[in-house]
């Protein structure tokens, strides 16, 4: 809000720093809690502790010779608000090493308002900052059931992937279907012995899943048939056409069944990588590592592995033995995670993270694939992240199993969900026509499936509820769609326009007007922090907030039916706070209605 402001200040700072012969460190800039005033804040303690190492700092303890600083700040300030040049500034002070600077709270308000209504949907997006990221995540296995387990991955990758893209970065969004292995095989034995010639129709992944589920019973009740499935893999290794082609027309049903899933979720890709087309250059990558004895080739007795402990010097077991490759030269997932690194940096050169949203069990893989290749020298290992989730389960400890056929589906926990809140709009809101009900539903049914999953830490179990899910009262997406809808009616009552709404904050404003405008101007710090620190639950926080504080708003001060100039200036507050909610609940993935 004060960046010119800001920008003015430290160039004052530095010009004096230059001219005392002071070594200025970089100056951090926090918030100072709401007291009365807003305002910020920097320390001049790292200046005077590189002061003192240089020996200039004239032998005195750094907090005093920070002190001193602060108040030769304060003194240079002082002057540039008194003729004019910094703008906006009501109070200036020198606290134990620390400059804080107070704004005029009628300037603020104004500034934080004008903010979001001049700059609408960008409201909070960060600057370009010309570094790419990838966020891979979803990552499901083709031939088997889309199922709730596969949800979190989905939805907080997503919504991981839309803050990082707001918040100024160049995105690539990334999915890595898992699309052979011995569950695929068995999948395609099962489909040539009972199920040859069928094709799914309208619910792609549960048919499929049915098919995977009837291969694993078929199996458990006859394992000498297990001895049919290894030729077929072997016949699928070598390339033999018929089974290729069956594989590749089988995988696409599965992906088509994605698609449909991932359309109605609003979850998209910019790029698709497959665990198949890894395989051969992950074998490559071992033969090199083993080669350069990085890794050790126990065949035929044992598999080929890397003892990442032993290699490191490690005498406590810390990364333990990662296994690269099966004792009969079959791929495994790590054969083929150490070609996939190597595949998303050869795409994108210029990439600065790759982060991959994968649950928490398989925390210890990913450190030991990427330790292993920073051992071979690849530095691309240092740029990739693992971002870890708990699962999701249901309550009534729902085990869940696509060998047992037992999964909950995704499609039927969607149409559930937006089942429920047609019945809780209809309820509120009789008067719906069946086009507006059924588009209020979606909203509000998916609003309600994310929002629990975002809501938590990454790491925390997360227990589906519908009841908390579909809370118009409580912490969950409807109460957030709830106060921007009442946004909208007030300005619909009020028939606002923006631009007519000439309006100043210069009245003596109500605590909850106070809260409200803080939470707003608080939004574009929150998403470079939730970039950064991989939390979608950041934003969802806040988002709650500002609904929250609307809600005390909305009870405890009039807006309509204020006078004039206190009436202009509130509405344009509901406009920023509706603003503000909007691009919250998109960054969740979740969609604003303008009624309920």
């Amino acid at each position: 809000m004060f960046e010119k402001e800001q920008e003015l200040i430290e160039k004052k700072i530095k010009e004096f720093c230059i001219a005392n012969d002071i070594p200025l460190a970089e100056l951090k800039w926090q918030p100072i809690p709401f007291s009365g005033e807003w305002g910020f804040a920097t320390s001049f303690f790292q200046t005077a502790a590189n002061e003192a190492r240089a020996g200039k700092g004239m032998g005195k303890p750094v907090p005093q010779r920070a002190q001193e600083m602060a108040e030769q700040a304060k003194g240079i300030l002082r002057l540039a608000a008194q003729d004019g040049s910094v703008d906006g500034i009501s109070r200036i002070d020198a606290v134990k090493g620390y400059l804080n600077l107070y704004f005029s709270t009628a300037v603020y308000a104004s500034r934080v308002v004008d903010e979001v209504l001049a700059s609408g949907l960008d409201f909070g997006r960060g600057a370009k900052k010309n570094e790419r990221v990838m966020v891979e995540f979803s990552q499901p296995n083709t031939h088997k059931a889309f199922h709730v387990g596969h949800l979190r991955s989905a939805i907080l990758g997503d919504s991981l992937a839309r803050i990082v893209d707001f918040a100024g970065y160049d995105l690539v969004r990334a999915n890595y279907p898992g699309d052979i292995g011995l569950h695929v095989i068995r999948w395609l034995w099962a489909y040539l012995k009972f199920h040859n010639g069928e094709e799914p129709e309208t619910d792609i992944t549960n048919w499929m899943g049915k098919v995977y589920a009837d291969a694993a019973k078929k199996l458990e009740e006859n394992p000498e048939l297990e001895a049919e499935v290894r030729p077929l893999y072997a016949r699928w290794d070598q390339r033999d056409p018929e089974i290729f082609a069956l594989w590749k027309k089988t995988r696409q049903w599965s992906l088509n069944g994605f698609d449909q899933i991932y359309n109605q979720l609003d979850v998209g890709f910019d790029k698709y990588y497959f665990n198949s087309e890894e395989e051969q250059p992950g074998k490559e990558i071992v033969a090199d590592l083993v080669k350069r004895k990085i890794a050790v080739d126990e065949r035929p007795d044992g598999p080929v592995i890397v003892k990442l402990d032993e290699l490191l010097g490690n005498k406590d077991e810390k990364y333990r033995v990662l296994v690269i490759l099966r004792s009969d030269g079959t791929a495994l997932y790590a054969t083929e995670d150490l070609s996939l690194v190597l595949h998303k940096f050869r795409d994108y050169p210029d990439m600065v993270r790759s982060i991959y949203v994968v649950d928490v069990r398989q925390s210890l893989h990913f450190t030991q694939v990427f330790k292993t290749l920073e051992i071979a020298g690849y530095e691309q290992a240092k740029k990739c992240q693992h971002v870890a989730y708990e699962l999701v389960t249901l309550p009534g400890n729902v085990v869940m199993s696509s060998r047992e056929g037992t999964v909950v589906l995704l499609e039927n926990l969607i149409r559930e969900a937006i089942s429920r809140a047609k019945e809780e709009t209809h309820k509120k809101n009789p008067s719906l026509t069946v086009e507006q009900l059924n588009d209020i539903a979606q909203a509000i049914g998916l609003g309600a499936l994310k929002y629990p999953l975002l809501a938590r830490e990454n790491a925390r179990v997360v227990t589906f509820d519908w009841q908390s899910a579909l809370d118009f009262n409580g912490q969950a997406a409807p109460y957030i769609q709830y106060a921007h809808v009442r946004c909208n009616s007030i300005l619909r009552k009020a028939q606002a326009e923006p631009a007519n709404l000439m309006a100043e904050f210069n009245y003596v404003l109500a605590p909850a007007e106070v809260q409200l405008i803080d939470l707003i101007s608080r939004f574009p710090t929150e998403v470079q922090r939730a970039a950064l620190e991989y939390k979608p639950l950041i934003i969802a926080s806040i988002a709650y907030d500002i609904a929250k504080a609307f809600a005390s708003f909305y009870d405890k001060c009039p807006v309509i039916q204020a006078e004039k100039g206190i009436r202009n200036a509130r509405l344009q507050l509901v406009i920023a706070a509706k603003q503000t909610m909007a691009n919250a609940l998109r960054l969740l993935g979740i969609q604003a209605p303008e009624v309920m």
